[in-house]
């Protein structure tokens, strides 16, 4: 694949862009003299030109070409823009203050455009419903469905995802570490920190004291994910906090797990009140009790996603740590796949 190009002779600027591009998660093709630069004109996705060359490169008669940036540490010299357009160049960035468009930039330029992929927010009508289980089961199918799946553990308290997959103790990265990330993020730096098991990328808390996740964290995990992955499921808390209402605000659809009874259905229209605050569509999947499921759809007012019965034996193995059993045979697997299937067409 080919590399963003840069072409200065300025050390200062070249250790710059090197850093700039690294938080992309790019590797660039460099040529201190602008004749060096001819072979890669053409092909490098993305070409960035210091403004120490940029009379020497135009003095070389490159062909016009979409994306070729200026970049400087000059502020405000106006003799950067007759440069700008010596070059044929699109901008003049101005570091340090245009890193963040730059990184984007360089982000776009190694991660070609492709369809966005699917959010899909799972809460808890209550404590206990199974929203972990049920975001964790639609996670796993969507991934032995082979199709790129990342988890996101949204809610503090929750006790985390990880622990539910039986592994608390792999390698990776947490919330802890990401939780001071701005700006783009390049999926494929996200997908090779965090944990990937039987197939699944997934985003967790670490054990100990736990802070909510900042808004700003949040965004720029979601849209990496909707870059790098086909399914990104997010297990909320029952009150959405700012990193909830990032995740719902790009969710296609929220599923409200509800239990059947009647103070499981008081207690899921409080926290529905909270979800329509933020997003659009809301479904609710109705864990077996003595309430009927057009009785609980009726009085939530939502439209019904499918029901999910008490399986003793998923209970049983996930306080052992093991994988949730969700073969498609089984109830559980059954509503995942149907719902997958009709969210984003027929899986393998």
């Amino acid at each position: 694949m080919d590399r963003p190009l840069v072409i200065t002779e300025d050390h200062d600027l070249l250790d710059d862009l090197l850093r700039v591009a690294a938080a992309a998660g790019a590797e660039l093709d460099v040529a201190h003299v602008p004749v060096h630069a001819r072979p890669y004109w053409g092909r490098a996705p993305l070409v960035v030109v210091g403004g120490d060359v940029a009379d020497a490169l135009a003095a070389t008669g490159p062909p016009p070409r979409a994306r070729v940036f200026l970049v400087t540490h000059a502020s405000g010299d106006p003799d950067m823009w007759r440069k700008c357009v010596a070059v044929g160049a699109q901008a003049v960035l101005e570091l340090p203050a245009a890193e963040r468009q730059l990184v984007d930039e360089f982000a776009d330029a190694v991660e070609p455009p492709a369809k966005p992929g699917t959010v899909v927010c799972v809460a808890g009508g209550r404590g206990g419903a199974g929203a972990s289980v049920l975001a964790t089961s639609l996670a796993l199918t969507a991934s032995r469905q082979r199709l790129r799946s990342l988890l996101i553990d949204a809610d503090p308290l929750g006790g985390g995802l990880d622990v539910l997959l039986g592994q608390e103790e792999s390698d990776g990265a947490r919330w802890s570490d990401l939780v001071a990330r701005e700006g783009r993020v390049s999926f494929t730096a996200l997908q090779a920190a965090l944990p990937t098991f039987a197939g699944l990328t997934v985003l967790s808390f670490h054990r100990g004291e736990v802070e909510p996740i900042p808004a700003e964290a949040m965004r720029s995990v979601l849209e990496a994910g909707r870059r790098g992955f086909d399914l990104v499921v997010v297990d909320l808390p029952r009150h959405p906090d700012q990193a909830a209402v990032e995740a719902l605000g790009r969710a296609t659809t929220t599923l409200l797990v509800v239990t059947a009874d009647v103070r499981g259905v008081l207690a899921a229209a409080q926290v529905l009140t909270g979800l329509r605050r933020h997003t659009g569509e809301v479904r609710a999947v109705v864990r077996g009790g003595v309430l009927d499921e057009d009785v609980v759809t009726g009085s939530l007012g939502v439209p019904y996603a499918g029901s999910v019965p008490d399986q003793p034996r998923l209970a049983t193995a996930l306080n052992r740590g093991d994988i949730p059993p969700i073969g498609r045979r089984t109830s559980l697997g059954r509503f995942c796949g149907s719902f997958l299937d009709t969210l984003l067409g027929p899986g393998d």
